[in-house]
């Protein structure tokens, strides 16, 4: 049975827009290239990090970020304005410029922001095949066949990751564990939060370094991705690496479910949009599916969750003492 708040309206803010996949695949197809060049320049200079953290983007209020990225003995920041439409850098120095967001090949955009860069005193190299692409991977200098861009399905998506980020921060709020930052990973192009048990992982048949890394322990991970062709679109996901035994067979609140061909649970985000509290039914998917990795895996959940689980309603608002109660 549905949730009381379902409903077959829109969100009454009306910003919960319609994402299907078919009606911006081209602009998807060349913005998920865009942000990899983005991505790779923040990969070839941050510091490393535990989990490849250092290689994300995150959003920001006008869209997309590298966060600052250091540079010898000053520091730049890259920004997806999906506003107004451009890349903007900014470094310490004071120095800004822009790159305007409109159809171009990947092969321009590419030249056009090293370009950029190199006019800042920014000389960066990096590997220019795209990856965790499983077709049309062209190297970014030579690819001319992704030259969409279509202004309103990009901003679209970039309030459907506002929503998710907000989802995922608020269910962030709930855990005490080591935990990620919500993040944007330009290869697989879906934002993401993993909590952590605490306890290694068994090694992963066939891993290669970067998947040893990102999956060195054991993990529940969430987020939002805006789809793939003959497998989803836009969904919000949860999932456990290593799967407990069980977890194929958990029924979560419809429209949930449990896809066996990404070995993912699924809540289609065009069914979230269409309740009177998309948040709410977020957080209540993300939970549920916590509930059963956690069950099933037997993490020590007394001491990973900030609401002890026979402690009141997981998440509860919490005031500072100084704070009267309304």
């Amino acid at each position: 049975m549905n949730p009381p708040y379902w409903n077959s309206g829109l969100d009454p803010s009306g910003s919960w827009l319609p994402l299907p996949l078919g009606a911006w695949k081209a602009t998807y197809q060349t913005l998920h290239r865009w942000t990899q060049i983005v991505g790779k320049v923040r990969l070839a200079l941050a510091p490393a990090q535990n989990h490849w953290w250092q290689v994300p983007l995150y959003v920001a209020p006008r869209g997309l970020t590298t966060s600052t990225i250091p540079y010898g003995d000053r520091s730049f920041e890259m920004v997806f304005d999906l506003v107004d439409h451009d890349l903007v850098v900014t470094t310490s120095d004071g120095r800004r410029k822009m790159l305007s967001l409109l159809p171009r090949s990947v092969a321009d955009f590419y030249r056009e922001v090293m370009a950029l860069l190199g006019s800042l005193g920014i000389d960066v190299h990096i590997w220019t095949t795209p990856v965790e692409i499983p077709t049309d991977a062209i190297p970014f200098e030579q690819d001319r066949q992704h030259a969409d861009y279509d202004a309103v399905w990009a901003t679209r998506c970039f309030r459907a990751l506002q929503h998710a980020d907000l989802a995922l921060k608020t269910f962030a709020s709930r855990f005490q564990g080591k935990q990620s930052p919500v993040h944007f990973f330009w290869g697989s192009f879906d934002l993401a939060y993993t909590r952590f048990s605490g306890r290694r992982a068994p090694p992963r048949p066939g891993a290669d370094r970067i998947t040893r890394e990102a999956y060195s322990h054991e993990v529940a991970s969430f987020g939002f991705w805006p789809g793939s062709e003959g497998m989803s679109d836009a969904a919000f996901y949860a999932y456990a690496a290593p799967e407990p035994d069980g977890v194929k067979d958990v029924a979560i609140p419809a429209p949930g479910r449990y896809d066996p061909k990404l070995n993912e649970f699924l809540l289609p985000y065009d069914e979230v949009r269409r309740t009177h509290a998309p948040q709410d039914v977020l957080l209540v998917f993300y939970q549920e599916a916590y509930e059963a990795i956690v069950r099933l895996g037997g993490w020590d959940r007394a001491a990973l969750d900030r609401v002890p689980p026979d402690g009141g309603a997981p998440g509860a608002e919490e005031r500072w003492p100084e704070q009267p109660a309304p």
